[in-house]
């Protein structure tokens, strides 16, 4: 009789487990279905590859980051559910704001242009979390296509390069009056002697094709010559 009544009350509460987590998965897909979230993601998807082409497309560094790429997808997928979940929620949205008020992002960014499409991916998330799907795609496209004009117009008609020059000492005057001859925006950046000779770098402002590196190995003395493209952190 004691065994029979346990047995009774084990599958009672059974019975109420499975109908507490029935409920529980109800309230939790109540305004949201599988195939919704879904729909999301994929729009998150799309709108994420915008971002990323533009980006890879309209980089003008020196070196292109793929991993900055997937970044921008990243942000966009993880952003929209987030805006999803929390828009039909007041005390939800409150704690989720506080809780992303105590990150702290260590990551240096250098270009304060990849600042601007992390924003732009944040905000397409935003959209598109919360079900505007044509605004964000209007939005993407419509920034995507102003980047690629930008990405044709020179802001600046001259080129910033780094000049390096290894040398002898006698040279060096030779060297500076050649590059005062063919750039007229330069600017001495560094000087090293050693025993066995001098490194010397200069910042020049090119506006066309000017064989510099000819010329500076056409002067006695002059080991090698190197021209890198400069690109300063404030843009200058």
């Amino acid at each position: 009789m004691f065994v029979s009544t346990a047995y009774a009350s084990s599958v009672r509460d059974v019975l109420t487990s499975n109908s507490s987590l029935s409920d529980y998965f109800a309230e939790q897909f109540r305004n949201l279905s599988v195939l919704n979230v879904l729909v999301y993601l994929v729009m998150g998807l799309l709108v994420g590859l915008i971002v990323a082409f533009t980006y890879k497309k309209c980089y003008r560094g020196v070196l292109y980051s793929p991993n900055f790429s997937l970044t921008l997808i990243m942000m966009t997928l993880v952003t929209t559910p987030v805006v999803m979940c929390i828009k039909s929620d007041i005390s939800l949205s409150m704690g989720m704001v506080g809780a992303l008020s105590i990150v702290r992002f260590r990551t240096a960014v250098k270009d304060p242009l990849d600042t601007a499409y992390m924003f732009w991916a944040l905000t397409m998330g935003i959209l598109l979390g919360a079900g505007l799907h044509w605004i964000a795609v209007v939005v993407a496209l419509g920034i995507a296509l102003i980047m690629f004009v930008f990405s044709f117009v020179r802001f600046s008609d001259k080129t910033a390069y780094l000049l390096v020059l290894h040398y002898d000492e006698a040279a060096e005057k030779d060297i500076l009056a050649q590059v005062a001859h063919m750039v007229k925006n330069q600017r001495l950046r560094s000087k090293t002697v050693t025993r066995n000779g001098s490194e010397m770098t200069v910042e020049v402002r090119l506006d066309n094709k000017q064989d510099v590196v000819a010329a500076m190995l056409g002067i006695d003395g002059v080991y090698d010559a190197t021209l890198v493209s400069c690109q300063s952190e404030a843009g200058a």
